[in-house]
């Protein structure tokens, strides 16, 4: 027997759970369906518990830190890991069940825990029960993706989500991979005690930012004493008794390093293999994304695809974004007197490196613009040059604002440093309100903080 519903959610990640609260508030019957755990990536392997370590990461940074700052402390630093780990496993447990709560008590919403998989465009089967809906939406998320290098196979490895079971330090941690996951994983487990050695095979960590940031993040993590091989164009894996050799074959020749953990932070894929798609007739990209139009619809008509899954993406703040797009076309109707339809190409891309100190970045890089075409002006100043960096005592890094001069639109903004995850938000929000970089320039900003200085930057542009 088949049970009706107005609605089906398949996943309760980030944008699941609050359609589900606007669909039922609607008056709508929704059956959501989760196979595994509530609240999705950010709740369980990604934003929660990884902050959540660095937080204790960055206690032991400070700790080590004490004597700059006239503090005096007794003793060896010492990690207890298996308070850490409670620590983080406790944040993430209450915001789970938070999830979870909410969802069972919603009125209108009937939550089924299984896997759901296709019989056809408007039905489910979920272990054995069928449901059936005109309008179902696809928040299925993704999870790390592991190539298919020599060797791999032969040893023990880590990813993002076996990570979060680890209940003690290692002796030293290798990480294949040199972009956000790797390097936040690497400062973190660095500042825990561990001997870290990050493996990437492009010629600079990072590579989708401007070389200057690229170089910049190098140096931080350098300093703290976490080894970086960059060129690894090629790696063999293999059991070194307890431990694992990783063999780099590069444009300088041959290396090889020899860790007790691997971990494995080369790239995400969609959860989209096992939902059997082809059934309902939904179009996969060749990476096994769910290609959507701009208002996350699929080829279907009827199913959506939202989050990570949609691969217009890969973040909490995309995935909610995308829950926001969909419940405004779908339930807010026409605005001032016309349709006004909200679609994922008008929001600006922004996102943070959640090292210590973060890289946040919003809109295009230099180089991205340059390339774009645009008459580039560039707004550069080091965190050396920030009252707040210095009287902190954290002055690595540097901010970085790019306009176009002939319409004074920003396009985009760098900050690494200090307190650049929150200041960014100034130029995001000026962005959104497409004003002119002379508004921003012209406002006042609260001293001392690091976003005073954003108007100084568009007062100091160059070409």
């Amino acid at each position: 027997m088949t049970q009706p519903f107005d609605a089906i959610i398949v996943g309760a990640g980030q944008a699941g759970p609050p359609l589900a609260g606007r669909l039922t508030a609607a008056g709508q019957r929704v059956a959501l369906v989760e196979r595994k755990l509530f609240g999705g990536t950010c709740v369980n392997t990604g934003c929660m518990p990884t902050k959540t370590l660095i937080a204790s990461a960055r206690a032991a940074h400070d700790a080590r830190r004490a004597a700059d700052y006239g503090v005096v402390l007794g003793g060896a630093l010492h990690m207890d890991m298996a308070v850490v780990k409670a620590r983080k496993d406790k944040v993430s447990s209450d915001a789970r069940q938070g999830v979870e709560s909410w969802l069972k008590g919603m009125q209108g919403c009937t939550v089924f825990e299984g896997h759901a998989r296709f019989v056809s465009a408007t039905e489910l089967d979920v272990d054995g029960q069928r449901i059936a809906a005109p309008k179902i939406f696809l928040n299925v998320g993704g999870r790390a993706s592991i190539p298919d290098m020599p060797g791999i196979d032969t040893v023990p490895y880590l990813t993002n989500t076996s990570m979060m079971a680890l209940t003690a330090l290692p002796r030293h941690l290798v990480i294949v991979g040199g972009s956000y996951i790797a390097l936040e994983f690497a400062q973190m487990y660095r500042r825990f005690g561990s001997e870290v050695t990050v493996i990437e095979k492009g010629p600079r960590l990072i590579a989708r930012e401007d070389e200057d940031v690229s170089a910049a993040v190098h140096a931080i993590l350098a300093r703290e004493g976490i080894t970086i091989h960059v060129n690894a164009e090629h790696l063999r894996f293999a059991p070194r008794g307890a431990d694992i050799a990783v063999d780099i074959t590069g444009i300088d020749g041959n290396t090889e390093v020899v860790g007790s953990h691997l971990l494995m932070a080369v790239g995400r894929r969609p959860n989209t293999d096992a939902l059997q798609l082809d059934k309902a007739g939904v179009a996969l990209d060749a990476r096994g994304y769910i290609v959507v139009d701009d208002e996350l619809r699929t080829n279907v008509p009827g199913i959506w695809a939202l989050g990570d899954c949609n691969g217009r993406g890969a973040f909490t703040h995309t995935a909610y974004n995308d829950f926001e797009i969909v419940a405004a076309n779908l339930l807010d109707g026409a605005r001032n007197g016309a349709a006004a339809r909200r679609v994922v190409t008008d929001r600006i891309d922004t996102y943070a490196l959640f090292i210590d100190p973060p890289l946040a970045r919003v809109g295009l890089s230099e180089a991205q613009a340059r390339r774009a075409g645009h008459d580039v002006r560039v707004g550069l100043r080091p965190m050396t040059r920030v009252g707040r960096a210095v009287e902190k005592g954290e002055t690595a890094g540097f901010m970085k604002i790019v306009v176009d001069a002939k319409t004074q639109a920003i396009l985009g903004a760098t900050m690494l440093g200090v307190g650049a995850d929150e200041a960014i938000h100034g130029i995001l929000d000026s962005m959104a309100a497409k004003a002119p970089y002379p508004v921003l320039r012209q406002a006042m900003h609260i001293h001392p903080t690091v976003a005073e200085l954003i108007p100084t930057l568009l007062g100091e542009l160059k070409p």
